[in-house]
């Protein structure tokens, strides 16, 4: 069991949080985030960070890393997290990664190339330009026909990564789909127990996530939003792409209702959630759980984990 990680993934609002903590304080285990949002400071609320108490059990790693004004990608990610997880093992102690950013998780136990690329810069300002001009859903189209897997993952406004995996395949011919299969023949950085939760019932989840919506209401998510939305960075941020907060521009600018704005948002993150799982369905090295029907997943994970699977 030296140096092995365990990984808690899966879609949003199923529970991944709570999961966690209970595991890593049975065993012994920080926990390292793997949320590409909840990396940035202030973006409290709307990106479902565990709450203060909640860190205050278990020890957080990768939370409140960057100023969401910078820019941060997987490689940076991974260097920062990579280094989390060293000194947890230093100090005797179990990396519990936890979150639904599959990409994140797949650079951080695998040797993905492609994050390391020099790749042709007239061919970003190309893509940038374009995307700017026609749009995230034409360019979706388009990746959609080189790189349907990839495609299938993202949505329309991701444009940072639509962009970024037709950059890959203009500057070197092959997919970034490609790349992250062909990583798996590389051997792992860790050892690791992969788990994945989901619902056996779809509306399930989508009950888990409205619900969670109608939580961050009464948590301040309007006033969080307010702030972020007029912050000077916003517009041209990373951050920017974060669900949760573009969604109310409408009602700030009085164009719709805040109650029109809210469906906008829990429609949105179902959406989402659908994006999540189709990255992990595909996970065959993953153990999955249905927290809807199964009891005891915190047993068995640490059952798994203990016998080294």
């Amino acid at each position: 069991m030296d140096r092995k990680i365990i990984v808690i993934a899966g879609p949003t609002a199923v529970g991944k949080t709570a999961l966690s903590i209970e595991i890593a304080r049975r065993i012994n285990g920080e926990i390292v985030s793997a949320d590409s949002m909840q990396i940035y400071k202030g973006l409290d609320v709307g990106t479902a960070k565990p709450t203060l108490k909640e860190q205050a059990l278990v020890k957080h790693h990768m939370i409140d890393v960057c100023l969401p004004e910078k820019r941060y990608n997987v490689a940076d990610y991974v260097s920062e997290a990579s280094a989390c997880i060293e000194d947890i093992f230093s100090r005797g102690k179990v990396p519990v990664v936890t979150g639904g950013t599959g990409l994140y998780i797949d650079n951080l136990i695998y040797d993905n190339d492609f994050g390391d690329f020099e790749l042709d810069e007239g061919v970003r300002d190309s893509l940038s330009n374009r995307a700017e001009n026609e749009g995230g859903k034409a360019l979706l189209e388009e990746l959609s026909k080189i790189d349907p897997e990839t495609a299938g993952r993202l949505h329309q406004n991701d444009v940072r990564r639509i962009v970024r995996a037709l950059e890959i395949f203009y500057s070197t011919g092959k997919t970034q789909s490609y790349f992250i299969k062909n990583s798996r023949v590389k051997k792992p950085r860790y050892g690791f127990c992969y788990n994945v939760l989901s619902c056996s019932d779809r509306e399930v989840l989508y009950k888990r996530i409205n619900s969670r919506v109608d939580a961050m209401l009464g948590e301040g998510l309007i006033d969080e939003v307010k702030n972020v939305l007029n912050s000077h960075w916003y517009e041209n941020s990373t951050a920017s792409q974060a669900i949760g907060y573009k969604e109310f521009q409408p009602y700030f600018r009085g164009e719709k209702s805040l109650d029109e704005c809210v469906g906008i948002l829990k429609q949105r993150s179902r959406n989402y959630a659908k994006r999540q799982l189709t990255w992990f369905r595909n996970k065959k090295e993953a153990f999955f759980y249905n927290v809807d029907t199964e009891k005891n997943i915190a047993e068995s994970i640490i059952d798994l984990y203990s016998k080294g699977e």
